[in-house]
Formats: structure tokens, C-alpha cells, sequence
């Protein structure tokens, strides 16, 4: 019998500062999105949101109000839960482009609506919205 695929843990961040949201350009799939990654051995969800927001933004933040989670099949076909966060900043170290990341933009919530490829991104931008009022 084969072995059931590994179920994939993530966490990311929904980062909402004066009425804008950050969202992060991926080159290898062409599209607009909300900084997330997967969990790395002993991490907290809390920590991995944390790091992989800072590695994908260069932006320190603080955690707020955590969102709804999705759970869904990754493209290799493994299950996978993403937890979410609200998020503030603390400090903005400036983005270092990389083949993961290559832009970062802070746009008003409701251009999030016309520029977020995923609707799960744009629900969450809207449920952020709602917890940062």
C-alpha cells in the first residue's frame, strides 16, 4: 500500500497598514499574492507567519487577529493547511528580490479585489479588513 503524502503545514500574513494591504509578486507562477511558507522543523505557526513574511517582504511585524485557515491540495497533490494572520508592522527592512519574490506592493483593500489572483487571498483581505477596523 503506498504511503499517504506528508500533510503540508503553512502560515502567512495579511498586512494591513493605513487603509493598504501588502502583497508580494511570485515569478515562477506569474501571479499576485499574500506572503506565506511552510512550517520548518519545531516551528509554531506563529513563528513560521513571522519569517516567512519577513523573508518574502522584508517586513518585521506584529501578529494580530489570526483569520480563517484554509485547507486545500498542494500542486503535488498533498493536503495542506495554511494558517493566517493579521498583521502591523514593526519595521520595514525593504525587499531583496529573489526567484521566490520579486516585487512587493502596498495597495488600497479594494484594489486587492482586481490584483489578487486567488480568491481565498481576496476573502482573507476582506476578513482583515473587517478585524483591523
Amino acid at each position: 500500500m503506498p504511503a499517504l503524502p506528508r500533510h503540508v503545514q503553512a502560515a502567512g500574513g495579511v498586512i494591513v497598514q493605513d487603509g493598504r494591504v501588502c502583497v508580494i509578486h511570485r515569478p515562477d507562477y506569474e501571479d499576485w499574492s499574500l506572503p506565506k511558507g511552510k512550517l520548518q522543523s519545531g516551528e509554531s505557526h506563529e513563528e513560521a507567519a513571522l519569517r516567512e513574511v519577513h523573508e518574502e517582504t522584508g517586513l518585521h511585524c506584529v501578529l494580530g487577529a489570526e483569520l480563517s485557515s484554509q485547507d486545500y491540495t498542494d500542486r503535488k497533490g498533498r493536503p495542506k493547511t495554511v494558517r493566517w494572520w493579521a498583521m502591523t508592522v514593526r519595521a520595514d527592512e525593504g525587499l531583496t528580490p529573489s526567484d521566490e519574490v520579486d516585487e512587493r506592493r502596498w495597495i488600497l483593500l479594494d484594489e486587492a479585489e482586481r490584483l489578487l489572483v486567488y480568491e481565498h487571498d481576496r476573502e482573507l483581505v476582506r476578513e482583515a479588513r473587517a478585524a483591523t477596523r
